[in-house]
């Protein structure tokens, strides 16, 4: 059954499951009538002469030139010519399909002028697999993801190159195959179809979709550490997260009691009054990077489910109005927080993997995790791995979108950089899966020598799953090929899923 498009009720879910598993699209007939009736407007004001932006003008500094009507015929292909400039590595596909996705709902609000044709199409490729090859280098997050979108847009017409069926072939060959027309641009068409933020939006969903992933299978390794370690679990009493009000605090505490309930190691005694910070405050820090990725989930829906286009026509008045809907900020601010949010959360998971491996502070674990310390060095160098990667992310956590630099000579001054922003943050995710991964193999390795038999029912299921892929370390191995499955485990889904049977959905 497809997922029917009606430019207001996209979820990211919507978009992790068309973009990333291939669920099929259409667009309701209601959008389809806004898209054709806003064509309408656009074709009589072009019948009437009137001068529109990027219809039958240059854009940027030459928008002040008015281009004939023979020329408005022709400038669309050259506009996309001269905007497929990006370099690089191609963005992954499923970042292209959420960006044709994004686009295409833009369009379902009936505000861009753009043919039911050009959209059509756009749903033909993602609904039969033909995914543009997009650079992801080359936009500045205004007017749009200039470059890549426009790349994306030369398939259309049969140019330019695509992925289909595991291979990179020429855009009209991707085509052909697949057995989708390709159309020429007319007025306004090609101008449309980039107009937007739309790689920024695209990428940004399907990272707030895996960074709440990402927090919720790293809370389920600090249950096992807490337990591990012996927390004293009074830190995560409800009336203490209740009493300051963070609705993040109280769902990660929440998380973290239905995780270790049931834990015999948690009965025991000799329990601090007080355990450090990266134990004891760890539900205020998850909590604020769960509050933080709500909200890039809010802006990011909001564009997602809105119109983004320049100028933007309005039907209903016959009007067409210049303005600055292309820009990317909105999305850029979000991915900053969320990429500062999972680093610093990525910081406390590498000092809990130091508390496991330090014997002054692991409440009686041997040194690094292992029986025969000194002859062998046990679980050391992987806390080396965890905090290179964290170095890493604080770099990367540096934020782009306040680094705009002017183009179009200076008719754009300032525009997001928040493409840059989307490449880092994904980046950011990717390094601290890693993290994530160096804590599970500790705490796992942790409960070897504490019993895991006397953990708790949840902490037991992700044990078990943890035990499926990577064996106990009982002397010195390599230790990458169990870090690299366990990256590929926690990213899966597989942990998370087997824990959440046991205990619930995490919020």
């Amino acid at each position: 059954m497809s997922i029917v498009l009606d430019g207001h009720s996209l979820k990211i879910e919507d978009v992790v499951n068309i973009a990333r598993h291939g669920a099929k699209i259409e667009v309701g007939e209601p959008a389809r009538k806004r898209i054709e009736k806003c064509r309408g407007l656009l074709e009589q004001k072009i019948r009437d002469r009137e001068v529109l932006y990027g219809v039958n003008t240059g854009i940027g500094e030459l928008s002040e030139v008015v281009l004939t009507p023979e020329q408005a015929q022709k400038f669309q292909r050259y506009l996309i010519y001269s905007h497929a400039a990006g370099c690089g590595d191609p963005i992954a596909e499923e970042d292209a399909r959420a960006s044709i996705l994004s686009r295409v709902n833009t369009h379902c609000w009936g505000h861009s002028g753009i043919r039911l044709e050009v959209v059509e199409t756009l749903v033909q490729m993602l609904n039969r697999g033909v995914t543009p090859v997009m650079s992801q280098k080359g936009s500045v997050g205004a007017c749009g993801d200039l470059a890549p979108m426009a790349e994306m847009a030369l398939v259309p017409m049969g140019e330019g190159e695509a992925f289909f069926q595991g291979k990179r072939l020429p855009g009209a060959e991707a085509l052909r195959e697949a057995g989708i027309s390709p159309i020429v641009y007319r007025e306004r068409d090609g101008l449309a179809t980039i107009n937007g933020s739309n790689v920024i939006t695209g990428m940004g969903c399907l990272e707030v979709f895996d960074a709440d992933r990402w927090l919720k299978t790293q809370e389920v390794a600090l249950g096992m550490t807490l337990e591990a370690l012996n927390a004293n679990m009074r830190a995560y009493d409800p009336r203490i997260h209740a009493v300051r009000g963070y609705p993040g605090a109280m769902a990660s505490a929440e998380n973290l009691r239905r995780i270790t309930k049931g834990s015999r190691l948690l009965e025991r005694p000799g329990k601090k009054v007080q355990d450090a910070y990266s134990l004891r405050s760890s539900p205020q820090v998850v909590g604020s990077a769960k509050d933080a990725l709500a909200w890039a989930r809010y802006m990011l829906e909001i564009e997602l489910n809105h119109a983004a286009d320049n100028p933007t026509f309005f039907p209903d008045e016959g009007e067409a109005i210049a303005g600055a809907n292309f820009q990317g900020t909105p999305m850029a601010f979000a991915l900053e927080l969320l990429g500062i949010a999972v680093t610093t959360v990525g910081v406390l998971s590498e000092r809990r993997v130091n508390r496991l491996m330090n014997p002054h502070l692991s409440a009686g674990l041997p040194a690094f995790l292992t029986s025969g310390a000194g002859m062998f060095s046990g679980l050391m160098l992987i806390q080396y791995t965890a905090g290179s990667l964290v170095a890493e992310n604080r770099v990367l956590a540096h934020p782009a979108a306040t680094g705009s630099i002017p183009a179009a000579a200076d008719q754009e001054d300032f525009v997001s950089m928040g493409m840059t922003t989307a490449v880092k943050t994904r980046r950011i995710l990717e390094n601290s899966w890693s993290i994530l991964a160096v804590e599970l193999l500790s705490a796992g390795q942790a409960l070897e020598f504490r019993g895991p038999g006397d953990a708790s029912p949840g902490t037991r299921a992700a044990f078990e799953v943890i035990r499926q892929h990577v064996r106990k370390v009982e002397e010195d191995r390599p230790l990458y090929p169990d870090l690299n499955k366990l990256t590929a485990l926690g990213k899966s889904g597989e942990i998370l899923a087997a824990v959440e049977k046991v205990v619930g959905p995490l919020k």
